[in-house]
C-alpha cells in the first residue's frame, strides 16, 4: 500500500513562502533553507523505499521552488548590500527622496 511522503504539502508552501518574501530584503531565505532541508529528508525517505511512496513528484516539485527561491533572496541581499555600500547607510536612512535619487544618478551616470 503507497502512502505519502512526510511534509510535501508543506514544502511546497514553505518554497512558495520564501519566493514572495524575497521582495522584503532578502528575508524568505528562512523558509526556502527550511524548505530544502524537509525535501532533501522526504527524498531519503523514499530512497530507502521508493515502492511504498506515491508523491514523490511533489517533493521534487517544492525543491525546485525552494532553490529558486533561495536564488532570488541571496539575488535580493546582495541588491541590498551592494545598495547600502554605494549610497551609504546615512542617505538611504534619511528618507530624503531627492538625496537618493541624487545618489542614484550620480552612481548610474
Amino acid at each position: 500500500m503507497e502512502q505519502k511522503l512526510p511534509h510535501a504539502t508543506l514544502i511546497i508552501i514553505l518554497g512558495i513562502i520564501s519566493f514572495f518574501c524575497c521582495c522584503f530584503y532578502g528575508s524568505g531565505i528562512i523558509t526556502g533553507i527550511i524548505a530544502l532541508i524537509l525535501a532533501f529528508k522526504s527524498q531519503k525517505v523514499y530512497d530507502l523505499n521508493p515502492h511504498d511512496y506515491s508523491n514523490i513528484s511533489t517533493i521534487k516539485t517544492g525543491k525546485i521552488i525552494a532553490i529558486i527561491a533561495i536564488v532570488l533572496n541571496i539575488a535580493m541581499i546582495a541588491f541590498v548590500i551592494w545598495l547600502i555600500t554605494e549610497l551609504g547607510l546615512e542617505v538611504l536612512q534619511s528618507g530624503d527622496q531627492e538625496l537618493i535619487q541624487e545618489k542614484l544618478n550620480e552612481l548610474l551616470n
